[in-house]
């Protein structure tokens, strides 16, 4: 069943080249959110852009800046404007201080938000984390914003703003879509005008199931990459079923989130991706 016309592939578009690699920024506490301790907005800035450089100089060929401090995540209509007034700054610091393509990941699956700061920074592609249907969520029931989103992004002249959304997102139960497989769902996010389809494990730093991967493929003809658990070790694996990667967790200091991004675990994650594209 064809449910959408063919179309070039956005990870070619962005990046131009084979099984691209995303680095998730994961910026500290912004203010506003519980847990941030007065921190100056240019330390917060110079963390980010630190991270991003590091990526760059490492190999990654673009980076997403994501508010993943901001732990306990809000609905994306409680998002306040300080939370994205903060992340346009630093995603246009970030894309100023980079050559390689800058996302936006606005939580818990801000769309809207996320499209508004990409005009605003000059950030190439948002990820939705619900981009269609409805999931049980550490915040509560959370509906896909695709019809409100795809009509914002067309009255702020933001269509050149890449789509990449999860299928079956990460951190919440799919009770309320039980009946329909990771296929049918693979094919809504298709059907619903996204540009790269997302596979994720059950939570941040897991690996992405072979069976969730096979799902996607059915369902969908969208570009997949790993939205969680990619690393050194499993990048031959994983990136050998899939088109590319956002990795954060793996690439931090003792392999940790919130710490620092590591040049040595950059390079090492870069060198086997390198492998799975030579002819």
């Amino acid at each position: 069943m064809v449910i959408s016309p063919d179309r070039s592939s956005s990870l070619d578009r962005l990046f131009g080249v084979a099984k691209p690699l995303v680095g998730d920024i994961h910026l500290a506490p912004l203010p506003g959110a519980p847990r941030y301790r007065k921190e100056d907005m240019a330390a917060i800035i110079a963390r980010a852009v630190t991270d991003a450089k590091v990526y760059e100089k490492g190999g990654m060929n673009g980076v997403i800046v994501e508010n993943h401090g901001d732990i306990p995540f809000l609905k994306p209509a409680d998002i306040g404007p300080e939370i994205i007034a903060a992340m346009a700054v630093i995603a246009t610091a970030v894309r100023e201080a980079v050559g390689i393509p800058v996302g936006v990941n606005l939580l818990a699956n801000a769309a809207i938000g996320s499209l508004a700061i990409a005009k605003a920074s000059g950030a190439r592609f948002i990820r939705v984390n619900q981009w269609v249907n409805a999931y049980v969520s550490n915040e509560g029931v959370i509906e896909g914003e695709s019809a409100k989103a795809l009509r914002y992004r067309k009255m702020i002249d933001a269509e050149d703003v890449a789509i990449f959304a999860d299928v079956h997102v990460k951190h919440g139960a799919h009770a309320i879509v039980g009946d329909r497989s990771v296929s049918e769902q693979a094919r809504d996010v298709e059907f619903y005008d996204a540009d790269v389809a997302i596979a994720t494990g059950n939570r941040t730093g897991d690996s992405v199931p072979d069976e969730e991967i096979a799902a996607i493929r059915d369902g969908a003809r969208l570009p997949i990459i790993a939205g969680s658990g990619v690393t050194a070790a499993n990048a031959r694996h994983v990136l050998g079923k899939l088109d590319g990667a956002i990795v954060g967790s793996s690439l931090k200091l003792d392999g940790v989130w919130w710490n620092r991004v590591e040049l040595s675990r950059v390079e090492a994650l870069v060198r086997e991706v390198e492998a799975l594209r030579a002819p």
